[in-house]
Order: C-alpha cells, then sequence, then structure tokens
C-alpha cells in the first residue's frame, strides 16, 4: 500500500509543478488561436446552431462544455483551460504509474518516466490553453492501451472488455477530435496484430475493438469532410510535388523532430548554429527506436506486455502524421516545435519502458551490451529533459512579461492600428485581416464583460 501511494505521490508533485509552472509564466489574456474560438463561440455559448453543425466532430465537442463553464464560473478565464491542461496531463501520469505498479517497474525508472511526462519541453502547450483538449485525448489514449494490456496479459478488471468497445467512441467523438488518427490507427494495428497472436477463446474479441476503433474513425472522417481547411501555409503545390523537388527537406524535416526529445526545440536553436547537432540527434533517437522494437520482438516482451510497443509505434506514427500534416509550411524546423512534445513523448515512454523491462528480466538475464543501452538511453532522455525544464523555468519570468504586456494592449486595443494588434497577438500575421479578427475579439470580450475585462466589469457593478 505504501509503495502505491509513493507511485502516485510523482504525479501529484508534477501537477503541482505544472500549476506553479503555469501560473508563474503565463496570465489571463486571449492571443492566438483564442481570437478565432472567441470570434467563433462567444458570446452566446447555447447557441445550437455553433453546436450542431456537419463538422461538430472536428471541433472537440468536450470543448463546448470546457468553454460554458469557464463563461459562467470565471468570465472566461484563460488560466482555467491552462489548468485544465495540468490537471490533464497529471492524470495521464497517473495512467503510467498504474500500469508501472501491476508490472512492477522499479522506482528509478518510474521516476525517470515522470520526469519525460512533465518535463517542460511541451511548454508551448502548457501556455496557450486552448489546447487543454489535447492534453485530455492523451489521458484517455493511455487509459486504452492500459486496459487493452490489462486483457492481452490476463490480468483484466471487470467491465475492461466492455471499455475496449466503447473508449473509441468517447474518445475519437467527443475528446480527441483532430488528434485521433494516430490514436485510432494504433489501436486498430494492435487488434489486428492481437488477434493473429491470440490462441483459443477470445480471439474473435479483438476483432470486435478494432472494429469499434476502426468505425468511430471512420464517423470522424464522415465530419471532417465538411470542415473547411483554413490554414496560413506558404506551400501551393503537392507533397509529391515539394519531394521531387527537394527531398533532403523531408528527410531533415522527420530526423530534426526526434531531436527535440533530448533537448528542447527552442533552447536547441540558440545552441545549435548548423543542422549537424540535431541530426545526431535525431539519428540517436531513431536508433533506440529501432532497438526499442527489436528488443520488443527478440526477448518476446509483447507476450508478456504489449504496453510499451503499442507506444512505440504511436510515437514513431506520430513524427510520420507531423511531416506529412506540416510540410506545408516549408520550414525544416517545425517539427521540433514544443507543441508537439506531447505527441512524441509516447515513443520515448515506450522506449523507456521496453529497456527497463527486459533489464529487470528475471527469466532470460539481458546481455551486458543491453544494459548499458538501458543505461545510456536513460541518462540521455535524463539530462536532456532536466537541462530542458531548467531552461525553460528560468524563461518563466520573461514568458509572464510578455503576457503583461499583451495585456496592457489589449485593454487599450481601441487606440491600436490593426497593424499593432496583428503584430502583438501571434495571430495569422500573414493575413490582411488579422488585426481585424484580433479588434473582433477583444470587442466581445469588452462589451461582454469577459477574460481581462471581467474584473473591471465587476469593480463597475
Amino acid at each position: 500500500m505504501k509503495r502505491k501511494y509513493l507511485y502516485y505521490l510523482l504525479p501529484l508533485l508534477g501537477t503541482i509543478f505544472g500549476l506553479w509552472y503555469i501560473f508563474s509564466s503565463t496570465c489571463d489574456g486571449i492571443y492566438s488561436d483564442y481570437v478565432r474560438l472567441v470570434n467563433s463561440y462567444l458570446p452566446d455559448v447555447w447557441n445550437p446552431a455553433k453546436f450542431f453543425v456537419p463538422d461538430i466532430l472536428t471541433r472537440v465537442p468536450a470543448n463546448y462544455l470546457g468553454r460554458i463553464i469557464n463563461i459562467y464560473l470565471f468570465g472566461y478565464n484563460t488560466m482555467f483551460d491552462r489548468v485544465l491542461g495540468v490537471l490533464a496531463l497529471g492524470l495521464s501520469g497517473g495512467v503510467i504509474a498504474a500500469y508501472c505498479l501491476r508490472k512492477k517497474i522499479p522506482f528509478l525508472w518510474f521516476s525517470l518516466l515522470m520526469v519525460v511526462v512533465f518535463s517542460l519541453n511541451k511548454w508551448e502547450m502548457l501556455t496557450n490553453g486552448s489546447g487543454w483538449t489535447h492534453f485530455l485525448s492523451f489521458v484517455c489514449f493511455y487509459y486504452h492501451y492500459e486496459i487493452l494490456d490489462r486483457v492481452w496479459s490476463g490480468e483484466e478488471k471487470p467491465h475492461d472488455k466492455l471499455k475496449l468497445v466503447l473508449l473509441p467512441f468517447v474518445t475519437t467523438l467527443l475528446v480527441a477530435g483532430p488528434y485521433c488518427a494516430i490514436y485510432s490507427v494504433t489501436v486498430i494495428l494492435a487488434c489486428g496484430v492481437l488477434f493473429l497472436l491470440k490462441k483459443g477463446r477470445g480471439k474473435l474479441d479483438y476483432c470486435l475493438y478494432g472494429v469499434s476503433a476502426f468505425i468511430s474513425l471512420g464517423l470522424y472522417l464522415w465530419s471532417n469532410s465538411y470542415a473547411i481547411e483554413d490554414h496560413a501555409a506558404p506551400a501551393t503545390g503537392s507533397i509529391m510535388d515539394q519531394l521531387k523537388e527537394t527531398p533532403g527537406f523531408f528527410v531533415r524535416f522527420f530526423v530534426k523532430s526526434f531531436s527535440s526529445m533530448v533537448i528542447g526545440g527552442e533552447r536547441a536553436e540558440e545552441i545549435f548554429h548548423t543542422n549537424l547537432p540535431f541530426l545526431i540527434l535525431g539519428f540517436f533517437v531513431i536508433a533506440l527506436y529501432l532497438i526499442a522494437i527489436w528488443w520488443n520482438l527478440k526477448y518476446r516482451l509483447y507476450e508478456r506486455t504489449i504496453f510499451p510497443l503499442i507506444l512505440i509505434v504511436s510515437g514513431g506514427l506520430n513524427h510520420v502524421l507531423i511531416v506529412i500534416s506540416r510540410w506545408i509550411f516549408l520550414q525544416e524546423n517545425y517539427g521540433i516545435s514544443s507543441r508537439y512534445a506531447l505527441q512524441f513523448q509516447t515513443g520515448i515512454l515506450g522506449i523507456l519502458l521496453t529497456f527497463c523491462l527486459i533489464v529487470q528480466s528475471r527469466k532470460r538475464r539481458p546481455e551486458k551490451l543491453v544494459r548499458l543501452a538501458g543505461a545510456v538511453a536513460a541518462a540521455v532522455f535524463l539530462m536532456g529533459n532536466i537541462y530542458t525544464t531548467y531552461y525553460e523555468i528560468k524563461k518563466a519570468p520573461n514568458r509572464l512579461d510578455i503576457y503583461i504586456k499583451r495585456v496592457e494592449l489589449a485593454l487599450d486595443f481601441e487606440n491600436l492600428s490593426d497593424d499593432e494588434l496583428r503584430e502583438n497577438f501571434e495571430y495569422r500575421k500573414n493575413r490582411e485581416d488579422s488585426g481585424t479578427k484580433v479588434r473582433s475579439a477583444l470587442t466581445i470580450l469588452k462589451e461582454n464583460g469577459y477574460s481581462i475585462f471581467h474584473s473591471r466589469e465587476s469593480l463597475k457593478n
């Protein structure tokens, strides 16, 4: 029992750390994607016309509930969204803790996993707030993978099989939205493999689990077909045209994206002045992916637990997805952005769990080379994430100053030009109507006493 409390204590401490960080580096006030959200959904959050739309599933229904609660309890304070994001991250840590307790992962290895989970390499997602459902999505992803692992390893709990049928619909249709692609594909692939591996009773159950994921993904894609693409990317041709013209761009984009799991992208760009360090780190992480996959097969780890391999596949596919979906911005460093760290870290967690389970195996003692590789991987990810987090902690006051300055500008927005609004609120700066959209959003907030105008309205009343 004491061991259980100790393992769940780390996610709790990580959550407290995350809350401290967002309150030390941010404050209330809209910018970036909040401009679009305010213009699209406020002030009438109960308007059914804004909810019952053909592409509703792409808009993440869970966001609607969060938005309503935020408005009626907090006057649309963006800190509410950030808190939700951190709490969801803490729940992810809790799911990982449950798996580690069940598989008796040593505390030191578990501590390393928590360093990765609560690393500030994902600072951009933590500070933005509008993507809080992204964090909630990964809680659902990890929880689904954990239940699938329990059933596969013969440690299922009551209703686990029913959850495997229902979870894809809840996760894909209500929470994940555009984040569901890799999750759905990973679950479908996992269920297909487990169906082939399973012998005897329960074999067809994995077909049912896979079909549930497939149907929910199909419903999402159907809804997504009604969505209108609206991005500000400079690329105009197809991916094949770009691949023929600059094949090296895609290679560098892909390899460099892996490097961000060792050192955060923003810091790396400051200390690395050529592509070589990025590529070295990137190829190093790719090598760890390949080694971890090979060890899962060689030591037949998948027979005992499928969770690490699922995480590895999910992480690798996320790197592929980011290349395919973000090449249009024509920036090879786009993949090292901290906004993708939450997606990429799944693979790192899988790699570390693989190394730990094999190194700690009592049935088949691994070779010295295996133990050495595990130690090197653990040390690299530990030092890299601690360094990135340390750097981000030092930078937190500077980020807070930027938010405070933005609030001051927002309070005086009526006296600012559209160009000034475009430059300071990070909303699609290459669009001519950027400043107009920012002004429109701030006008809605002011007229309704929301966000930074909420306290002022309270004082007037």
